[in-house]
């Protein structure tokens, strides 16, 4: 079954992303909660029956009280500021994940509506479904063949978005062995609401497995077969290629006309969106 929700997080970076998500709702509660005590209180004060109550119908004002309405959510919303602004920052999309282990590159292609999956490092690719290692860092290149995308797995952290002739990163870990749902969170078209993946975290032999039975295929993902590949499908199935075409993942980014941003080279325009991307 999966886990599709960083409130149950399998990894570090969705662990964070949920401390925040309770830290964000715990300083709002700093003014709901006393909004509603503080509505009984006058309720109950102010009731019809309590002739007690002092009467002041030309009240116009007090700049006690309104000094008081407005500090608190000032204060909030600067204090919101400050944490947003440094968890932001701690989980930079682009900056690697501390571990004693390499990372897992694997090149991310949204479609019309699917998604491969191409393993540089081992020559094979997957559609549909994407397996890595548990504890070890997995770090995604993602770009698009089609319209903008968004590829997200709740239960290990992150959005990032996928454009055509663009490279984005997202870097992930997962701390525990499990099957996640990843999706394309962007609207797409008439196949976005089944264009979901399953994300695998596996101990060495179940990756080890994975690539022997890839690798045991017959098909191999050439630039015919990813034109064939990268028609319109809804619901497509699980499929995985033997081999792949030198450089297919450079070669799709190409086909649209731009050279591909890394990490180092980015735009500042596109830094400054994976950051916002990754505290959504």
């Amino acid at each position: 079954m999966f886990n599709d929700t960083m409130l149950d997080p399998a990894g570090p970076v969705s662990a964070v992303t949920r401390d925040l998500f309770f830290d964000a709702i715990g300083l709002m509660l700093v003014v709901i909660v006393p909004v509603f005590v503080f509505t009984g209180l006058i309720l109950w004060r102010y009731r019809a029956s309590n002739t007690a109550a002092k009467y002041a119908p030309d009240w116009a004002g007090s700049r006690v009280i309104e000094i008081a309405i407005w500090f608190m959510p000032v204060l909030i919303v600067v204090m919101l500021w400050f944490v947003v602004w440094a968890r932001t920052h701690e989980l930079d999309p682009y900056k690697p994940l501390a571990s004693t282990q390499p990372p897992l590159v694997v090149q991310a292609v949204a479609l019309d509506w699917q998604w491969l999956f191409i393993y540089p490092e081992d020559n094979v690719a997957s559609v549909n479904r994407l397996v890595f290692p548990v504890g070890r860092p997995l770090t995604l290149e993602i770009t698009s063949d089609t319209v903008m995308n968004s590829l997200s797995i709740p239960a290990l952290g992150g959005q990032i978005y996928a454009m055509a002739g663009m490279q984005t990163r997202l870097n992930l870990l997962a701390d525990r062995a499990g099957t996640y749902h990843g999706r394309n969170t962007m609207f797409s078209g008439d196949g976005f609401s089944a264009q979901s993946f399953s994300a695998e975290a596996v101990d060495v032999t179940g990756y080890d497995t994975f690539l022997a039975k890839a690798r045991a295929g017959a098909i191999a993902l050439d630039q015919p077969g990813f034109e064939a590949l990268a028609a319109p499908t809804i619901a497509g199935p699980v499929r995985l290629y033997s081999s792949v075409a030198p450089n297919l993942f450079q070669t799709i980014i190409s086909s649209h006309g731009s050279m591909p941003h890394t990490a180092a080279g980015s735009a500042p325009a596109e830094e400054a969106m994976t950051h916002a991307e990754h505290a959504q």
